[in-house]
C-alpha cells in the first residue's frame, strides 16, 4: 500500500524537478518571469533553476543576427529616385528591455526596427546628390547614421552593429537612368576620341620616322653609288690610260672611231672638206 503511495509522489517530485530546471546555451541569455513579471534577467549560460508552475524561463540568442529588409526607394537632394537594397547586423543587448518592448517576439523587433533604419537612411540619402550616393563611400554614409539608429533601437533592447548596402539601383524607365546612360555614352565617346587621337598621333610619328629613314637610306645609297661609280670611272680611266700609253696610235684610232660612230649616227648630213683631219682614217691613202 505504501509502495502505491510512493510512486505517485516520486513522479510528482520528478516532474517538479524537471520543470524547475532550464539550460542557457553559449551565446544566449535567459530571463525568468514570475506570473508574467520579470524577476531575473541576463542569466548567463549554464544550468539554472526556477520555481515550478509559478515561474517561466525564456532564452534568447544574443549573437549577431542578420536582419534583412525589402529594397526601399529614396529621393536624393536633386529629387532623383533611387532604390536601395540593404541589410543590418544587430544583437540583443538588454534582454529585459527587449522582452518588455516586444514580448520576446523577434519578428516584432524586426518590424519595429525597419522604419527606424529606413528613416535614418532616408535622411542621409536626401542630403546627398545622386553621384555621391552611387559612387561615394557607402560605409561613411552608413556610419553617420548608426548613432541615431541605435538611439531608437535601444528602446527595443537591441543594438545595431552595422548596416550594409547591397546595391543601389536606378528605377527602370526613368529619366535618371537615361541621363546616366547618356553620360556613360559621352564618357565612352570621349575616351574613344582620345584613343583615336593618340593613335593618329602615333601613326603620324611612325610615318614621319619611316619617311626620314627612307630618305636617309636613299641618300646613303646614292652617296655609296656615286662613290662606287667614281671609283669605277677612275679605275677605268687608269686602265685606259695605261693601255693607251703603250700604243698612242691605237688610242688615236680608237678615239676617232668613237667620234665617227657618234657623228654618223642617224640621218644627219655633215659637209666636210676633203683634206679635213677628221677624215684622215677614212681616206684610201692611209
Amino acid at each position: 500500500m505504501r509502495l502505491n503511495l510512493w510512486i505517485p509522489a516520486a513522479v510528482v517530485a520528478l516532474l517538479a524537478l524537471v520543470s524547475s530546471v532550464f539550460v542557457v546555451n553559449e551565446g544566449h541569455v535567459g530571463i525568468v518571469l514570475n506570473l508574467g513579471r520579470v524577476v531575473r534577467s541576463d542569466i548567463e549560460p549554464g544550468l539554472h533553476f526556477k520555481w515550478p508552475l509559478v515561474e517561466t524561463a525564456h532564452v534568447y540568442d544574443t549573437r549577431l543576427q542578420v536582419l534583412d529588409a525589402e529594397p526601399e526607394r529614396y529621393l536624393t537632394s536633386e529629387k532623383k529616385d533611387v532604390s536601395v537594397d540593404f541589410f543590418s547586423i544587430g544583437q540583443i543587448e538588454d534582454v529585459r528591455t527587449f522582452y518588455r518592448a516586444t514580448g520576446g517576439d523577434e519578428s516584432v523587433a524586426v518590424a519595429r526596427l525597419a522604419p527606424i533604419i529606413k528613416d535614418s537612411l532616408r535622411n542621409e540619402i536626401n542630403s546627398r546628390t545622386l553621384q555621391q550616393v552611387v559612387s561615394g563611400d557607402r560605409n561613411e554614409m552608413v556610419a553617420d547614421q548608426l548613432d541615431a539608429i541605435n538611439k531608437g533601437a535601444a528602446t527595443l533592447g537591441v543594438r545595431i552593429v552595422d548596416i550594409r548596402i547591397k546595391r543601389i539601383d536606378l528605377p527602370p524607365g526613368g529619366e535618371v537612368i537615361e541621363q546616366v546612360y547618356r553620360r556613360m555614352r559621352a564618357q565612352r565617346q570621349q575616351v574613344a576620341s582620345a584613343l583615336r587621337a593618340e593613335g593618329e598621333e602615333l601613326s603620324q610619328t611612325i610615318r614621319a620616322e619611316a619617311d626620314r629613314q627612307q630618305q636617309v637610306i636613299l641618300a646613303n645609297a646614292e652617296r655609296d653609288a656615286q662613290k662606287l661609280r667614281g671609283e669605277g670611272d677612275a679605275e677605268a680611266a687608269r686602265i685606259y690610260a695605261e693601255a693607251y700609253s703603250k700604243d698612242p696610235a691605237f688610242y688615236a684610232f680608237h678615239r676617232s672611231l668613237e667620234a665617227y660612230r657618234k657623228a654618223f649616227d642617224g640621218n644627219a648630213a655633215i659637209v666636210l672638206d676633203d683634206n679635213d683631219p677628221f677624215l684622215q682614217y677614212l681616206r684610201d691613202d692611209r
